[in-house]
């Protein structure tokens, strides 16, 4: 038994070790999304040799109306100038079955989307990221926060 919680602890101790160098999430009041709350997001950039992953995180119940989500991301640069706005789509469960895609706790689900790939950032600085929601549906249900992570590529 000893060996089965010493190897347990290990595994979830290796599992958490990431190239994160930044992350955050906003909660949603009631599990809302209104169309006017436009989560941002600040973040550093010191090294720009590195390429970076920028991702979605999002957490939903499993209440949650439709198969996706369809966000609008915006990522703006040290001098104030948009570099990226895109619109994306976030498949939340299976849309014939219904089975949520992410990782679920009881009815509460965790995903994380890539949003942007083997981003080479011109210059160190601050750069914002924002993420609107951009269903038909205001305030978009079920949906408790919404967050980003920034990853170096290994």
């Amino acid at each position: 038994m000893r060996i089965f919680l010493f190897f347990l602890a290990l595994v979830s101790l290796t599992a958490c070790e990431t190239n994160a160098v930044f992350k955050d999430n906003i909660d949603l009041q009631d599990a809302k999304w209104p169309i006017k709350t436009v989560p941002s997001f600040t973040f550093e950039i010191k090294d720009t040799t590195k390429t970076y992953n920028l991702y979605y995180n999002l957490r939903n119940t499993k209440s949650y109306p439709y198969y996706n989500l369809y966000v609008t991301r915006t990522l703006t640069g040290p001098d104030g100038k948009t570099i990226e706005r895109n619109l994306d789509e976030l498949i939340l469960a299976n849309p014939t079955t219904g089975k949520p895609t992410g990782n679920g706790l009881g009815d509460i689900y965790d995903h994380k989307f890539l949003a942007i790939k083997n981003l080479r950032f011109s210059k160190a600085g601050s750069y914002t990221f924002k993420v609107e929601q951009y269903m038909r549906q205001d305030p978009l249900p079920e949906i408790q926060n919404v967050g980003l992570t920034v990853e170096t590529n290994p």
